[in-house]
């Protein structure tokens, strides 16, 4: 069977970009690339904007993100009642000290001396992906981002070292606009982290949880307590990450209302712990993924996962045969997501007895656990260009087995 031409991507450590590798053709060994290392440039930011990117969707469509401006009344059964602000009292640490959100278009360098390494994450001090990036990096220097894209653009500009990204929650499922922005940019992943999401009811020190009237946090915290709320009978108000809304009340002193977030942030933002362990399901792990401008060396030392995204030809049990290349070599998927592609969405097949019709044209994503430094892996991706029309490793990388 002849084998047609299909690009795949494979990235090497030593690469700085891509190599596509064609059918018919042998993938190289990782010692046979030489390139000459760039030097480690750090930059910093100093507050200069640019314009911003896109805002990714949140899963409550009806409500808006709070700002603190929205906070000057309460609603309750409907009806709107004026809340009194109680001027803070020196309960919270000065917020003004807190790292700002870092926004992708800082461009001004920094001499740094590389002594740190220096890792974004999407959200302000005390969020779970700041946590996910200390665990990865215990003395790491945290870098906040004000989106998930300015993420991605910090590593590509130098700005920061590395990105510690959320991908996926055993209750929430998958973070489909962090998909898609991996396709967008070019970065590699280089590791995971995996971690127990442990959501804390916060409130004003001195305030019982029985007086609040709201609680702030991110639309998937408040779903993920949706008992615990309901049985307080609050109303429920959305917020752009959980450590927004615990700055947010620590900044407005709002004693009737309360925020969802961890206890880091209640540490940070001087709040007291209302109530801890509020998720309805106590097994509630969220999956980080790290970036990096570079790949890492694919290793069989310890167990390893590789990420693809990949795009089928049209035909029937076309995705069946795709995947039964892992299943031949015993190589077990832990993941498949598939998105549809958003430049080309539709496909259309001509058929002159049936006429047209028109399909979803999708990219799939998987994470399989083996690494491309073993002969298996690299015969799967072979073997899986005879049905692909595209293929790009997305990263090889050791699996995170500690919770």
């Amino acid at each position: 069977m002849a084998l047609k031409a299909v690009p795949i991507c494979v990235s090497f450590s030593e690469l700085g970009v891509c190599d596509f590798v064609q059918n018919k053709k042998r993938i190289p060994s990782f010692s046979s690339y030489r390139v000459s290392l760039v030097k480690l440039r750090k930059w910093e930011c100093l507050g200069l904007k640019l314009a911003e990117p896109d805002r990714a969707q949140t899963h409550v469509e009806d409500e808006k993100p709070l700002s603190p401006s929205d906070l000057g009344s309460s609603s309750t059964d409907g009806g709107i009642e004026d809340t009194q602000i109680a001027e803070s009292s020196g309960f919270h640490k000065d917020l003004n000290s807190l790292p700002k959100p870092l926004s992708a278009t800082d461009l001004v360098s920094s001499g740094n001396d590389g002594s740190k390494v220096r890792v974004a994450y999407q959200g302000l001090p005390g969020a779970y992906s700041e946590a996910a990036a200390l665990k990865a990096y215990p003395k790491c220097e945290t870098v906040p981002c004000d989106q998930f894209e300015s993420v991605f653009k910090a590593v590509e500009l130098w700005l920061v070292d590395k990105a510690v990204l959320p991908i996926e929650n055993s209750v929430g499922g998958s973070i489909h606009r962090n998909y898609d922005l991996l396709l967008r940019h070019r970065l590699h992943i280089v590791g995971e982290v995996q971690m127990i999401v442990n959501h804390c009811l916060l409130g004003l020190p001195g305030v019982r949880k029985e007086e609040l009237n709201r609680v702030l946090s991110h639309p998937q915290a408040l779903d993920q307590c949706e008992i615990a709320l309901n049985k307080l009978g609050v109303v429920r108000v959305s917020a752009e990450d959980t450590a927004l809304a615990a700055q947010i009340v620590a900044s407005q002193g709002i004693r009737d209302t309360g925020a969802v977030a961890s206890s880091r942030a209640a540490e940070i933002y001087g709040l007291d712990i209302l109530a801890q362990t509020i998720q309805d399901d106590l097994d509630n792990i969220t999956r980080f993924l790290i970036l990096a401008r570079e790949p890492i060396i694919p290793g069989t030392d310890k167990p390893h996962k590789t990420s693809i995204v990949f795009t089928l030809e049209e035909g029937p049990g076309v995705l069946f045969k795709a995947l039964a290349v892992f299943a031949l070599r015993e190589i077990n998927l832990s993941k498949i997501e598939s998105r549809p592609q958003r430049k080309r969405p539709l496909r259309i097949v001509d058929d002159s007895n049936k006429g047209s019709a028109k399909y979803f044209d999708y990219l799939f994503y998987i994470d399989f656990e083996a690494s491309m430094a073993e002969p298996r892996a690299q015969y799967a991706l072979g073997h899986l260009q005879e049905f692909a029309r595209f293929i790009r490793v997305l990263g090889c990388y050791p699996m995170d087995t500690a919770l």
